[in-house]
């Protein structure tokens, strides 16, 4: 199940980066107009979407280690949240200076990490037991 929510979230991404990218703007900030996404967002999104789709469809080592990534962002994103603000700012608008984040959404962050911690635990808890 998780798998298969995983690989249509990817898909979802793959084909609708713009709209990814807005959604994240309309939740996480707070100028969503004042800051310029770098030009190789979009398609790194895509890309990304392609990617975790792709993997999705099989149960194997790329899945595995999918989800054991997921898991390490998830723990990151959880335990340091004003971090992670700091560095996707950083890594995604070309005037990092010029964004501002909505403050509220720095509990939509760790909530973020959580489920992507639990996922990845499911995942790995499961895997474990069939073997």
């Amino acid at each position: 199940m998780i798998r298969t929510v995983v690989g249509v979230l990817g898909a979802v991404s793959a084909l609708f980066p713009d709209e990814i990218v807005d959604l994240f703007e309309k939740l996480a900030i707070a100028n969503p107009g004042e800051g310029t996404v770098r030009g190789w967002v979009r398609p790194a999104i895509r890309s990304e979407g392609v990617l975790i789709a792709a993997i999705s469809l099989f149960d194997g080592r790329a899945y595995a280690w999918l989800m054991n990534l997921t898991g390490v962002f998830g723990a990151v994103v959880l335990l340091f949240p004003d971090l992670y603000r700091k560095f996707a700012t950083a890594f995604l608008y070309e005037r990092p200076e010029s964004v501002e984040w909505n403050e509220r959404f720095r509990s939509g962050i760790r909530a973020i990490g959580a489920l992507y911690v639990l996922l990845a635990a499911k995942t790995y808890r499961k895997r474990h037991n069939n073997t």
